[in-house]
Order: C-alpha cells, then sequence, then structure tokens
C-alpha cells in the first residue's frame, strides 16, 4: 500500500513538472544586459566590444556587469580567480559582491562608473527569479533547466523583441540596420546592438535633442597652427602667407621663398613667413620691392668726377678730356704728349702745357740776332743793327691753368750778369694791354710777374719783361728782354 502510495506521488510530479518546463515567459532585461536565448535568462552585454569609440581622451575600455568602465591605460586591473565564475543566485548578487569581476566591482551599488558607463543593478545578474527594473516581467525557471535548449525542431520557440527564430531553433539578434526596420532620422547613422539598435550622430556632429549639430571644431583648440576653418562634420587647417601645411596637416612652416619663387630680380633673403629683396651695388629697389632700378650716381653729386661723370648700369666712371688722363678713379691729369706721342720735327722742339702741347723752333733768333745758347738770343755790338735793340733776348714758355685766382704770382725774373754801380729797372714792354699782368719789383736784380686779371683758356700770350741797367753816372745803358710764353689750358685742373 505504502509502495503504491510513493508511485502515485511521484508521477504527479512528473506531470508538475512537465507543466513548469513548457510555461516559459520571456521577458526584456534591464540596461546593459540582454536576453540569452540559449541559456533562457539576462546575460551581461559587453559595451567594449558594441559600442563604437566608448571611452575618450585615451582612457581604455573594460567591461563589467550591467556596464563598463573607462579606465587610465596605465591602471592594473586584477581580476580574482580563485574561485571559478558562476552564476550568481539572486539572494547574493543583491550585496554586489561578485566573483571573476575586475576589482571596481563594488562600485556597482551607485549604477555609475567613471568614464560614462553603467552597470546594472546587481539584482540584474540572472537567477531563478529575476525582477526587471522596467516592466516588471518575472520569469520562473527551475534553475536545473537554465541550459536546456528545446530539442523538437518543429517547436516553436518565442524570442524576445529584437531576435528572431534561426533555423536552428535559437534566437538570434536582428540588425535593424540592415533590415531598414530603424527609424533613425536622415542626419543620423544606425548602428546595430544585440536586440536593439542605437541613432549615432555621423562623425563631426552632436546630437542636441533629436537633431545633429555640426560640431565646430574651431572653437576647442589648439586644433590649427595658424588658421582654422569648420566645415559641415569637419574641419581643415590654414596657414598664414608664407607658410604652408606640414605633412600632419595640422603644422605651419616657413616657406623659403628664395628656393620655391625666387621673385627678387638680385638678390633675396628668406624671413619668417616673407622674404626680402636687396639690389646689388648701384642699384635700388623699385616701388614693387622687387626689382632693382640703376642708380643715376651722377645726378646725386656733381662732385663725383673732376670733368665728367658718366652713368653706367650699376656703377659710374669718370671721363676727362682730350689731352688729360683718368688717375685715381676719379681725377684728370694732364698728358704729357711730348713723352708719348712726339710730333714735333726735328728742328723744333716740344714743349708740354696743360691739357696739350706746341711745337716752337729750336732757334728762334731772328736777325740780326744770334743763338748763343739754348733759347738765347745776342744781338752782337759790331752790328749797326743792334745799337738801339735790345742786347739779349731769352725766350722762355710757362702754362698756367684756366680761372686761376687772383692776384697770382707766376713768374720771376732775375739778373744774370751783375754789374757794379749800376741800376736795374724792370718794367713789361709789351703783351699787357688789356692789363692782365703786374710786375712787381723784389730786389735790386729781380722782378716778379703777377697776373691781376682771371683768365680763361686756352689763350696763349706773349709777354716781354725788359731789364734796364744804367750805371751810377749815365754813361752807360743797355737792356735785355725775357719774352714769356704763357698758355693758360682750357680747364681749371
Amino acid at each position: 500500500m505504502l509502495k503504491a502510495l510513493l508511485l502515485t506521488m511521484l508521477t504527479l510530479a512528473l506531470v508538475k513538472s512537465q507543466d513548469t518546463e513548457e510555461t516559459i515567459t520571456y521577458t526584456q532585461c534591464t540596461d546593459g544586459y540582454e536576453w540569452d536565448p540559449v541559456r533562457q535568462q539576462c546575460k551581461d552585454i559587453d559595451e567594449c566590444d558594441i559600442v563604437p569609440d566608448a571611452c575618450k581622451g585615451g582612457m581604455k575600455c573594460v567591461n563589467h556587469y550591467g556596464g563598463y568602465l573607462c579606465l587610465p591605460k596605465t591602471a592594473q586591473i586584477i581580476v580574482n580567480n580563485e574561485q571559478p565564475q558562476q552564476e550568481t543566485p539572486a539572494a547574493e548578487a543583491t550585496s554586489g559582491a561578485t566573483t571573476g569581476g575586475v576589482a571596481a566591482s563594488s562600485m556597482a551599488a551607485s549604477g555609475v562608473l567613471p568614464g560614462g558607463g553603467f552597470v546594472a543593478s546587481a539584482a540584474a545578474v540572472a537567477g531563478p527569479e529575476v525582477q526587471t527594473g522596467r516592466n516588471n516581467f518575472v520569469i520562473r525557471r527551475n534553475p536545473a533547466d537554465l541550459q536546456r535548449i528545446p530539442s523538437n525542431p518543429a517547436h516553436r520557440i518565442q524570442c524576445a523583441a529584437g531576435y528572431e527564430q534561426s533555423e536552428h531553433n535559437v534566437c538570434q539578434d536582428i540588425d535593424e540596420c540592415a533590415a531598414g526596420t530603424h527609424n533613425c532620422r536622415a542626419d543620423q547613422v544606425c548602428v546595430n546592438l544585440r536586440g536593439s539598435f542605437a541613432c549615432q550622430c555621423p562623425p563631426g556632429y552632436q546630437k542636441r535633442g533629436d537633431q545633429c549639430v555640426d560640431i565646430d571644431e574651431c572653437t576647442i583648440p589648439p586644433y590649427c597652427h595658424q588658421r582654422c576653418v569648420n566645415t559641415p562634420g569637419s574641419f581643415y587647417c590654414q596657414c598664414s602667407p608664407g607658410f604652408q601645411l606640414a605633412a600632419n596637416n595640422y603644422t605651419c612652416v616657413d616657406i623659403n621663398e628664395c628656393d620655391a619663387s625666387n621673385q627678387c630680380a638680385q638678390q633675396c633673403y628668406n624671413i619668417l613667413g616673407s622674404f626680402i629683396c636687396q639690389c646689388n651695388q648701384g642699384y635700388e629697389l623699385s616701388s614693387d620691392r622687387l626689382n632693382c632700378e640703376d642708380i643715376d650716381e651722377c645726378r646725386t653729386s656733381s662732385y663725383l668726377c673732376q670733368y665728367q661723370c658718366v652713368n653706367e648700369p650699376g656703377k659710374f666712371s669718370c671721363m676727362c678730356p682730350q689731352g688729360y688722363q683718368v688717375v685715381r678713379s676719379r681725377t684728370c691729369q694732364d698728358i704729357n704728349e711730348c713723352e708719348t706721342t712726339n710730333e714735333c720735327r726735328e728742328d723744333e722742339m716740344c714743349w708740354n702745357y696743360h691739357g696739350g702741347f706746341r711745337c716752337y723752333p729750336r732757334n728762334p733768333c731772328q736777325d740780326p740776332y744770334i743763338l748763343t745758347s739754348e733759347n738765347r738770343c745776342v744781338c752782337p755790338v759790331s752790328s749797326a743793327m743792334c745799337r738801339d735793340l735790345p742786347q739779349s733776348i731769352v725766350y722762355k714758355y710757362m702754362s698756367i691753368r684756366s680761372d686761376r685766382s687772383v692776384p697770382s704770382d707766376i713768374f720771376q725774373i732775375q739778373a744774370t750778369t751783375i754789374y757794379a754801380n749800376t741800376i736795374n729797372t724792370f718794367r713789361i714792354k709789351s703783351g699787357n694791354e688789356n692789363g692782365e699782368f703786374y710786375l712787381r719789383q723784389t730786389s735790386p736784380v729781380s722782378a716778379m710777374l703777377v697776373l691781376v686779371k682771371s683768365l680763361s683758356g686756352p689763350r696763349e700770350y706773349i709777354v716781354d719783361l725788359e731789364m734796364l741797367t744804367v750805371n751810377s753816372i749815365g754813361t752807360f745803358r743797355t737792356s735785355s728782354v725775357l719774352r714769356l710764353t704763357i698758355i693758360v689750358g682750357p680747364f681749371s685742373f
């Protein structure tokens, strides 16, 4: 009887167990978890795997129950592996302690982690009975049957929202982005998630309300080295004139205009962000600051050359008139033609003057005078013609520059023979009709010819200077003449 009673109770228990197995209620999971149709429970979502660029600023993403952590790359993560990972009953999960998780799992109670990650409450860990925070759906399962999968292919299973049954009777994620069943705006990008999808703004945009608005990167320095130009969804860098973008499209480097496109006519000097042109000696920059114009040095000063200044490209030169040569680049010096190009005959002597030369007879004496020495003519006492003529005539030559300052001593006459008890007087006998000269006696036997009027050449003057000699008692009288040829040069040098 007892045996029959036990068999009846066992049969009822099996029937009740089968009823419980077929009664499955599916529900949504809290944030950070998704429904696992295989294990028939909520499981953690690996946000680090599915959320694009989950952590900013060089932080690294660490998945955690119901959320994720953004930690510095240098942070050390200590995993407790002393006990094998296993499903935590709901009673234990409420305490916030987890095994096999990161050391920071104690922060799960707050619900918010640094870096913008979130974790669900510890109650979100699946157990025999879990109550979600949204729809208050309750799943009742036998803990021993959590891993079971319906083995009958013909048996239709009910999948959670965002999932569909596959050929193998497994709930698989629906890609709403590929299927076009999402409701993202035209200015948004659809990102598929497990069991759902997300609408995100494209790079360079940020969400403001329901709209994606452009991010003005130029207001967030230091994107660009010099100039930032914002564009829809992006930006680009520009450089100031004289600079160019480096390979990183951010830094501006100086352009060496002297190497790249030398616009200077002569000399180019590169400076930071620009360049300057300079000219060679004898040139000056034109108004465009690029080309060079010749400097007319002859215009700038009238004292560069003694005679004539000739402008040349980048320089100048001095010229001298005929009969002169340039010395020390600017000064004119008389050429002694008697030493270089003597064109006088044999019976003539060459005499050089400022700016030219003359040929004079070697024997200037005229009858009744006879030549006694070089340039000295004497009239013989025996000749009756010499009675009223000067006893001797001496020929001398001199040259003076044009426009010589006056008064000026130019020539000295002196007696060569001195007689006792005689008196010498000096006078200008001829050649001073216009009063250009004056003869001043300087001693009993000498006198000085003085220029009292400025003379301009070229011109020739022949002046006879006479010395009269008379004895003290008046019984002796004689005279001698110095015939001085004065040539005034054509220039004042």
